[in-house]
């Protein structure tokens, strides 16, 4: 297993070849992760998965890491979603049934069990790391605010079709519903109110909580039970308005922006984090 640091470049896609994920540490009481970012099988994954490259990007969140490499705590998990799910428990991690995929089939017949065994090991080994990076951040600051960032499809009835409508798909969704909301409460809206107020190119952005999803993965759970008193985790999903959903095309300018507007947000969550009783 490789969990070497990657080097911070510019460029809008991080290479990280045979890597499980790759993490920073940095001196802020704010961590960003980016656990759908990957793209990345096994060969013997990949030789039995029936999707194709584009169908399975559509359903990752691409570029999510360019969007947190200003957070100096990062974790980046390079292995597809469809090879194991880090935001699953263990037990659903692996899709086996469409139902569990958007519908998707994915495999070309039934896994090897030796197959799902070797993949689900990311998935214990990452949580165990998890438990130990954050226990790190807790014996540094006291308490900790993770920022669990993703991104969400909203042209899911096809490229010509109109998006799904504003009042169900808010730019930004924060999804809060694993967290004791009122304990947390100066975190969540100062970060809001931080995002809201991002003067973006063309105009704020819609910033929404427990919309379109509620922050329901198992990361922020996870986070959640591990840490009851000291740990924050904010499920952030990021509409795809900063790329062509269909084709894969990243918008280049809105990708830099929605890395200046996480980037603004630490300061006001380190100063929110101290009011936190």
């Amino acid at each position: 297993m490789n969990m070497s640091v990657a080097r911070q470049t510019d460029d809008l896609t991080l290479t990280a070849a045979g890597e499980w994920w790759t993490q920073h540490r940095g001196q802020s009481p704010v961590v960003a992760t980016a656990i759908h970012n990957g793209h990345a099988m096994r060969d013997a994954m990949k030789d039995l998965c029936k999707l194709s490259e584009e169908e399975r990007l559509r359903e990752e969140d691409p570029f999510t890491e360019f969007i947190v490499r200003d957070v100096p705590n990062r974790i980046v998990v390079h292995r597809s979603r469809f090879e194991v799910d880090i935001n699953r428990p263990r037990e659903g991690a692996i899709y086996l049934r469409p139902e569990q995929a958007w519908g998707l089939n994915v495999w070309a017949g039934d896994l090897p069990s030796e197959i799902t065994e070797a993949s689900l090991a990311v998935h214990d080994e990452y949580y165990a790391m998890l438990k130990s990076y954050l226990r790190g951040i807790e014996r540094c600051h006291g308490r900790f605010v993770v920022l669990d960032v993703h991104s969400y499809n909203h042209r899911r009835a096809g490229p010509g079709a109109d998006p799904a409508i504003a009042a169900e798909a808010p730019d930004v969704n924060i999804g809060t519903i694993s967290m004791d909301r009122k304990k947390w409460a100066p975190v969540i809206d100062g970060f809001m109110e931080a995002v809201q107020s991002f003067d973006f190119p063309g105009g704020r952005l819609d910033v929404r909580e427990n919309i379109a999803f509620q922050g329901r993965g198992y990361q922020a759970r996870f986070i959640h039970e591990q840490f009851p008193d000291t740990g924050c985790a904010i499920a952030v999903e990021f509409k795809k308005i900063f790329m062509e959903e269909w084709t894969g095309e990243p918008f280049v300018e809105t990708l830099r922006a929605l890395r200046q507007l996480l980037a603004s947000t630490l300061p006001v969550i380190a100063d929110a984090v101290e009011s936190v009783r």
